[in-house]
């Protein structure tokens, strides 16, 4: 009885100081989102920052074509309320998932559960990493527009990597359902999902965007989500069980740039460096 009192007691203060760290972070934030609700902030500071970015280098496929950017700008229309009771509680979800998740750069990958969407098997993330490849891991949903959009980004990679590398998109609880934070950028309109019947639903929408790549649910108890801090979006690398890199929160850590980066330099010391064209 006393020890049982004694750890409900520990966990409380522990709660409480994690709230306390926050709790600033969380103000910081909700200020930002109030500010963006007055179109002529939304549009000067979205707008300095697009400004601010570094020219992005046009890439042609082999047809001559124009590719997209790996990182379009975050675009938020006129008519979308930022600064919601729903969309705090979202921030304050995604915050506390990241300062309490289990994986960190340079330390252990956490072989957190996840299911497959045909029969509902449970498996582990780490049974998807074979010897010593890499490991990419894609966490996200479709009802935020920026990370659909470089889901096709993400397919180029798979396509151009595959030989070397393994690619998994976990599919994690919706960042804008239609019953939660809404947003009418969103091509799709789904509610929170209620039972993984909902989630694989969903996630065959999100695998159009990268057909060729191994698609698995995150369980009910967004138990991956959770140990990754995944929460809306977020990139990882995993080699031999470590985690090689961590990407940031979404919208603006989530950089599939990034990620090519790191996979070039990873080619580079397996092939040797390519020939750059002149």
């Amino acid at each position: 009885m006393l020890r049982s009192l004694l750890l409900h007691s520990l966990r409380l203060c522990s709660q409480t100081a994690s709230c306390l760290v926050l709790f600033p972070r969380f103000l910081g934030t909700a200020f930002m989102l109030w500010l963006l609700d007055f179109l002529c902030i939304r549009k000067h500071l979205l707008g300095r920052r697009r400004r601010g970015q570094p020219e992005i280098e046009v890439e042609l496929n082999s047809d001559g074509e124009e590719v997209p950017p790996d990182d379009p700008p975050v675009c938020v229309s006129d008519d979308n309320r930022l600064c919601t009771l729903a969309s705090l509680r979202a921030v304050w979800h995604g915050q506390k998932l990241d300062f309490f998740k289990q994986a960190h750069e340079g330390g252990p990958a956490p072989n957190s559960e996840v299911v497959l969407p045909d029969g509902f098997q449970n498996q582990h993330i780490l049974d998807y990493a074979r010897g010593n490849r890499p490991l990419v891991l894609n966490f996200g949903s479709c009802t935020w527009p920026p990370f659909m959009a470089r889901m096709s980004a993400f397919q180029r990679l798979v396509t151009k990597y595959q030989r070397d590398v393994d690619f998994l998109i976990i599919y994690i609880e919706e960042a804008h359902p239609s019953d939660g934070w809404v947003t009418t950028d969103s091509p799709y309109s789904i509610p929170q999902h209620r039972s993984l019947e909902d989630r694989v639903s969903a996630a065959r929408v999100l695998q159009q965007g990268a057909p060729e790549c191994a698609l698995v649910l995150d369980t009910m108890t967004n138990s991956s989500s959770s140990a990754y801090g995944a929460y809306f979006e977020r990139l990882y690398i995993i080699q031999s069980g470590t985690i090689m890199y961590q990407g940031g929160r979404g919208p603006d850590g989530y950089q599939v740039s990034e990620v090519r980066t790191w996979l070039e330099r990873y080619d580079e010391q397996l092939h040797g460096p390519q020939p750059r064209r002149v």
